[in-house]
């Protein structure tokens, strides 16, 4: 296995693996910790990503579970390792970024690494140490008002310092652009054995030959960190083998748990061409299950008259939605979402998109599913993926994070799957 990643949400982790499949590799996602039986049944892998829920979680828990799934990604002989958090950097001001590089560093003993959440094909870009979301610096973008993790200050330097242990340095653009030789000596230089501290680089990158420069630069070190747009850099191989699923064709929908501005979007582009349904978060309050159950009804009832139809289901379509009692209304939103995919899939549902890290997590957990084979891709950051339900239903999955998709990927993206994914075996409808 030439790379172990360490991801801190579902979706986080699946874009990652949708990078290194475009270059040519054959990757997986592991939901949790996986054991050594796990990783025996994942069989011919180039690349094993662990998605942990660890992006929000208190500092020591997000530690632990990311030390836990190194030392699986150890066992599994993973010749590299990259810790993956998100492309805007998402994190509350005492941690959980930092505190997972430091842990990694110090469990594998190495002098430190770089730090890159550049992902330019999806606008996510650094420059002079500052993090962009296309024009925007980041506190300007719409994550400045991210339910969970707002973002106030595109200075990476002043949101990684008060969380780590290590030394952080930026090298800026115009020496990325000297090359990769200037750029491995600066590194060397700035990353070396025997200091007090390790010390974390932090790496201006405005587009992919960015990218492919540090990840030339950085072949001598066997941890780097960054966001998933980092492993576009690796030389591409034979993408389309690299990306060919199983399949299974059946009933289809899409369920959003997202309130970012981007999947907001494509909430509104989907309303105009697809029969849906907004959660009502008082009834949620009130029985979530009498509310899921509500709409698996009106989804049932709609493919009795119209087979082909695609519900959309969501639970915020403006910022008003997102006004009040944030946490709780998530909270019941995921659980809402995972006991409607799970009646959905009863129905026959067998090609699923599920917008929001948090909720994506939900619903993988509640459906059994265990590990994600990826395969042909939606947009950047975005790909299906085969998975396998606990009940043995063959699946075929996306999981957006928020920000991620074009706008109009919910009526868009089923024509991805035809031609790079096979015929399920044993997958029969249920």
């Amino acid at each position: 296995m030439r790379w172990g990643c360490i991801a801190d949400d579902v979706t986080g982790a699946t874009d990652l693996a949708t990078a290194f499949v475009s270059r040519g590799l054959v990757a997986a996602v592991h939901f949790g910790v996986p054991s050594r039986g796990d990783i025996e049944q994942l069989e011919g892998l180039d690349v094993l990503v662990v998605a942990l829920k660890s992006r929000t979680a208190p500092p020591a828990d997000a530690v632990g579970q990311s030390l836990a799934a190194l030392e699986a990604l150890l066992a599994a002989g993973a010749e590299r390792f990259y810790v993956k958090y998100c492309s805007t950097f998402d994190s509350t001001p005492s941690g959980n970024i930092g505190p997972v590089i430091d842990a990694v560093l110090g469990r594998l003993g190495e002098p430190g690494s770089v730090v890159v959440p550049s992902f330019p094909d999806t606008g996510r870009t650094v420059y002079q140490g500052r993090l962009f979301v296309g024009s925007d610096p980041l506190d300007e973008s719409p994550m400045r008002e991210h339910p969970l993790t707002p973002m106030r200050d595109s200075s990476l330097a002043r949101l990684l310092e008060p969380q780590t242990q290590s030394e952080v340095s930026l090298v800026p653009l115009q020496t990325v652009h000297k090359g990769s030789e200037a750029l491995r000596e600066e590194l060397l230089g700035l990353i070396a054995t025997g200091r007090e501290r390790p010390t974390l680089v932090i790496v201006d990158a405005i587009d992919r030959d960015d990218l492919a420069t540090i990840m030339e630069a950085a072949e001598g070190l066997k941890v780097i960190t960054g966001g998933s747009g980092l492993a576009l850099g690796i030389p591409a191989g034979d993408e389309a083998e690299a990306r060919r699923i199983p399949r299974t064709p059946g009933r289809r929908a899409v369920l959003c748990g997202s309130a970012s501005a981007r999947t907001r979007e494509q909430i509104a582009s989907g309303k105009a061409l697809l029969p849906f349904r907004k959660l009502d978060l008082e009834a949620l309050r009130n029985d979530v299950a009498a509310e899921a159950g509500r709409i698996i009804d009106w989804a049932r009832d709609l493919w009795s008259h119209e087979p082909s139809a695609v519900p959309l289901v969501f639970s915020a379509e403006s910022v008003d939605d997102l006004a009040q009692d944030r946490d709780t209304a998530s909270a019941l939103v995921e659980q809402a979402l995972a006991a409607i995919a799970v009646g959905m899939v009863r129905e026959g549902v067998r090609e699923l998109i599920v917008a929001g890290g948090e909720s994506s997590g939900r619903v993988v957990q509640e459906l059994g599913v265990k590990a994600l084979r990826i395969g042909p891709a939606i947009s950047p950051g975005v790909a299906w993926a085969n998975a396998i339900a606990a009940d043995g239903t063959s699946l075929s999955l996306a999981l957006k994070s928020g920000n991620f998709g074009e706008r109009d990927m919910f009526t868009t993206a089923w024509s991805a799957l035809e031609g790079a994914a096979q015929p399920g075996e044993g997958s029969e409808e249920k």
